[in-house]
């Protein structure tokens, strides 16, 4: 319950649940061979991409993230009546107005729950979690559903060979409960710098090009990259943030079991890693499947890992990303869902406990 002060050191945010939906539709290199002026030697070489899943022309942002949402709740035994808090990182949301998170509010049948989308790029999903676990901390609210989730085939230019091979559609969740201080989530760091926002950027659309028959023309509905740069910055910067979250987790890259990446580049990726002294072997790799999925390859990731066996009880694993703004961030957790706290009953027809946010 929130009293104002700062958080509790006694007070931490575990994450109980994961879940992750990619659409059936495989698009590979060589169906893209028949629409821009590529081939597959070409792609892999650059971006270690073979194929990436495609959104049906019915499914929008929320269908998918409600699949990763089940997922994550039946993983972590909670009900949606007991959700206090949806984020939906997203930069491609069903529409502008109402937003994808309380659409998705309402599909769930989560009456309890605050909600709002959040639009970070790919840092999206570890922005998310970073907000829910402060308020956690602070005893705002119990539970929350931090998802990510994109249909980036809806704003990719299938005319451009630099940006169209890159990108797929998806959706990972997590959801977090408290737990003792100094477990769970150990460390958030967030970044971000506006005076490189020009390096990835969809420039129509907003309120500073609305739509028009001349930005539609001109293509400027799309994503727009200037990858070079971006490839030297996006190194530089997840090394930097990792190294940092590490340092305010209290461990080292020695202690960190798995890493999991945007899921950007492989060479980013790779490139990466080796800064950090990290093996392949503790990489959780998933871009030659399933390419950018923007916000969703983190938390698609977490859920491969943790379904997959590849993170146990107690280890300590680390997750980075950057994106368009530019931002980006890191968190460092511990893997242990059984340190979350007992669930509460809630009070008939009272919302939320006294303290918390609620909606009706």
């Amino acid at each position: 319950m929130s009293d104002g002060k700062p958080d509790n050191p006694q007070r931490g945010s575990v994450i109980v649940g994961t879940g992750a939906c990619v659409p059936e539709r495989v698009l590979t290199n060589a169906d893209l061979e028949r629409l821009v002026d590529t081939n597959d030697q070409w792609i892999r070489e650059r971006t270690g991409i073979r194929e990436r899943r495609i959104a049906d022309p019915s499914q929008a942002v929320s269908d998918l993230a409600a699949v990763a949402s089940r997922q994550a709740l039946e993983m972590a035994g909670i009900e949606p009546a007991d959700l206090d808090l949806i984020i939906v990182a997203t930069l491609t949301p069903d529409r502008w107005l109402p937003s994808a998170s309380c659409t998705l509010q309402e599909v769930l049948g989560a009456r309890h729950a605050a909600a709002f989308d959040l639009n970070a790029a790919c840092s999206g999903f570890i922005y998310g979690l970073g907000v829910a676990d402060s308020m956690i901390r602070s005893g705002m609210l119990e539970t929350a559903l931090v998802i990510g989730a994109e249909t980036l085939s809806r704003i990719v230019d299938y005319q451009d060979r630099s940006t169209c091979v890159l990108f797929g559609d998806g959706a990972g969740a997590a959801v977090l409960r408290p737990c003792a201080g100094g477990r769970g989530v150990l460390a958030v760091e967030l970044r971000s710098d506006g005076t490189q926002g020009n390096l990835l950027e969809i420039p129509a659309g907003g309120s500073r090009l609305p739509a028009s028959h001349q930005t539609v023309d001109e293509r400027g509905h799309f994503i727009k990259m200037r990858g070079n740069e971006l490839f030297k910055f996006a190194v530089r910067s997840m090394e930097s943030v990792s190294r940092a979250t590490m340092e305010a987790a209290g461990v080292a890259p020695e202690d960190i079991s798995l890493l999991i990446p945007h899921q950007a580049n492989y060479r980013i990726v790779k490139a990466t890693a080796d800064r950090l002294g990290m093996s392949e072997d503790r990489i959780v790799l998933n871009i030659e499947r399933l390419g950018n999925t923007s916000s969703a390859s983190v938390p698609i990731g977490l859920d491969e890992a943790v379904r997959g066996g590849r993170l146990k009880l107690g280890d300590r694993f680390a997750m980075v990303a950057f994106g368009g703004g530019v931002t980006w961030g890191a968190a460092v957790c511990e893997w242990n869902p059984a340190l979350a706290e007992p669930l509460h009953e809630r009070t008939a027809g009272a919302g939320a406990a006294a303290g918390r946010s609620s909606v009706t």
